[in-house]
């Protein structure tokens, strides 16, 4: 297989594309949309996002050490893009985009009651980084839809909510499931299951 050479550069791709929302009072709500995040921790359980020092955001997480990350679908698709490009300090992006802003139960920023699962993050510790702050912190409570639970077994059905991720500059549809985590073991595991048979017959 051909190699092309790149500049060292961001290639980590798909990502989540979530809308970050912040604000201790109704007149400081306000939402960012990023790509730099993801799970860092299971116990606690802890993540990150990064944002730019110089956007509106940075200032109002740093202030009360807390965010809500409230992930997008299809149908939020034109807001989670319009509130990145789109600065706090010139709109207010719950009104802008006809979102409801709630205040969450355990931090001191609002969830957007539209995003199927808002999850409530208390800031541990700030990483300057260069370009990017790196907010780490501890999930405090997690919010789910009730219609995308499933009533036997009480998981989340992520994709019945029309997930979209990030790359490269664009924003993307979940596609189709390819298999469940473990999958290649259980596979060879029937393989050799089928060979044993063989021979013992």
């Amino acid at each position: 297989m051909a190699k092309e050479i790149f500049k060292a550069g961001t290639m980590i791709y798909p990502l989540p594309a979530v809308m970050v929302s912040c604000g201790s009072t109704p007149d400081e709500y306000n939402i960012i949309t990023v790509a730099w995040t993801g799970t860092i921790n299971t116990n606690p359980p802890m993540c990150y996002i990064s944002v730019r020092p110089g956007r509106h955001s940075h200032a109002i997480i740093k202030k009360n050490m807390a965010f809500v990350i409230n992930l997008t679908t299809e149908k939020l698709a034109a807001a989670t893009d319009w509130c990145g490009v789109k600065s706090g300090k010139d709109f207010n992006k719950f009104q802008e985009m006809g979102l409801s802003a709630e205040m969450a139960l355990k931090v001191k920023a609002p969830i957007i009651v539209e995003s199927p699962v808002n999850i409530e993050c208390k800031v541990t510790e700030i990483k300057t980084l260069g370009s990017h702050d790196m907010f780490i912190a501890e999930v405090i409570n997690v919010h789910g839809d009730s219609s995308l639970i499933n009533p036997k077994t009480g998981t989340f059905l992520f994709s019945k909510s029309k997930p979209i991720s990030y790359m490269h500059g664009y924003y993307y549809a979940i596609g189709k499931r390819i298999g469940r985590f473990g999958f290649s073991v259980k596979k060879n595991k029937q393989k050799r299951s089928i060979e044993q048979r063989k021979k013992q017959n």
